[in-house]
């Protein structure tokens, strides 16, 4: 292909993404009500009874966290055509043998990424309960939408980006970049570094978050020594 041609192909393959991102967002926008009833579940456990309504403090905050949901929604309805249309476009590049490997990369990676932030998910009501308890009785806490959706959102992100550690691993050592032996010999300064990274990539920067994502990353690192193994033999 020449480069217009190129040029045409990527035109087309991002016209298909926008629009199913146009149409998953409207989509969102529908059900934007319904999903911040059940996004402010863990707040309304940590009121434990009280009243748990987010707090709007600006006109355009209402307009605009249905936006946010929306958007969030959107991305996540219209991923697997996103990352369809991507996949069509770059798979003419790649010769035999690197399709062979990108399927079960793409595959794990949107496993592990899903996987994260149901942990999440699973996690934040803990973490947000300690968060509001740590501040003492005199604090009453009053959260506004775009502050909790914005933490809430933050964490799953993180959790589902920590996921893709063994990935990240894996293809290292694909390339010759790592071998399992070396690893192994980093596994000590690994567990200091798992630790720091999940300290610092938190956003709730609260310990039961940081344990929930600390611990899994090093069994990653445990589990990508065996592939290691595997794929030298």
């Amino acid at each position: 292909m020449t480069l217009v041609e190129h040029l045409g192909e990527l035109r087309t393959r991002l016209v298909r993404s926008a629009m199913a991102l146009a149409v998953s967002t409207a989509i969102g926008f529908l059900v934007a009500n319904r999903l911040l009833a059940v996004l402010v579940q863990p707040y309304c456990k940590a009121k434990k009874g009280d009243e748990c309504a987010l707090v709007v403090i600006d006109p355009l905050e209402g307009f605009s966290t249905r936006i946010k949901l929306a958007l969030f929604v959107g991305v996540i309805l219209a991923s697997p055509v996103i990352l369809w249309q991507i996949w069509r476009f770059v798979t003419p590049g790649l010769h035999k043998n690197e399709k062979r490997y990108a399927i079960p990369f793409i595959a794990s990676s949107i496993m592990l990424f899903l996987i994260g932030a149901a942990l999440a998910v699973v996690t934040f009501p803990q973490a947000l309960n300690f968060l509001i308890g740590i501040g003492g009785p005199d604090l009453v806490p009053l959260f506004s939408p775009s502050k909790y959706l914005r933490l809430y959102m933050l964490v799953v992100v993180a959790f589902g980006l920590a996921f893709e550690f063994p990935i990240l691993l894996t293809f290292l050592q694909l390339a010759r970049i790592l071998t399992s032996a070396q690893l192994r010999r980093w596994r000590r300064g690994a567990v200091v570094a798992i630790f720091v990274f999940a300290a610092v990539i938190t956003p709730s920067q609260d310990p039961i978050t940081l344990l929930a994502m600390a611990a899994p990353m090093y069994l990653f690192y445990e589990a990508s020594i065996l592939t290691g193994k595997l794929l030298k033999r």
